[in-house]
């Protein structure tokens, strides 16, 4: 805590941590917002892991929508620490939701027109998400009228060939 990270993020406290990095909470020095700072793990720089993680932040960046966790910034320091820093969330993911209990039928389908939303503006940029599952998708606030996907770790470019036939 209180470490500046790319001489721009001050890091408040860690959030949250998985197989390829940390994810913290900071203050985007540029904007005063509270961010995101996804950190890869030191030790990966040339691996598939590092490689994973430059496409999930160069895919975020191209997609702007209100369904989707905003892109703030993605880069590499001079020491080779790879960052990826979002828009901070507050509320839970879907996964810890459904651990009250089921949805009514009204709510999955809201839920649901709202990640088809979201995922046609991804899918019209050619980027497929791979990855929706219940902890991919954030409800902010608790709210199921509120939902963001997150984790384009394993989203791929579709690049479309044209047909041979008629």
């Amino acid at each position: 805590p209180g470490s500046l990270f790319a001489n721009r993020f001050e890091i408040k406290r860690a959030a949250g941590s998985g197989g390829m990095g940390t994810v913290y909470c900071a203050i985007d020095r540029y904007s005063g917002d509270t961010v995101a700072l996804k950190l890869l793990h030191a030790g990966r720089g040339g691996s598939e892991e590092a490689d994973r993680f430059a496409r999930e932040a160069q895919l975020l960046s191209e997609l702007r929508h209100s369904g989707i966790v905003s892109h703030i910034a993605h880069g590499q320091t001079p020491d080779g620490q790879r960052f990826l820093a979002m828009e901070w969330l507050e509320g839970q993911d879907l996964g810890e939701r459904l651990v009250r209990g089921p949805l009514l039928v009204r709510d999955c389908l809201r839920l649901l027109e709202q990640i088809a939303d979201a995922l046609s503006v991804a899918h019209a940029r050619g980027i497929i998400h791979r990855d929706l599952k219940p902890s991919n998708l954030f409800l902010i606030g608790g709210d199921i009228g509120s939902v963001k996907i997150l984790d384009f770790g394993i989203a791929r470019r579709v690049v479309r060939s044209q047909a041979m036939t008629q």
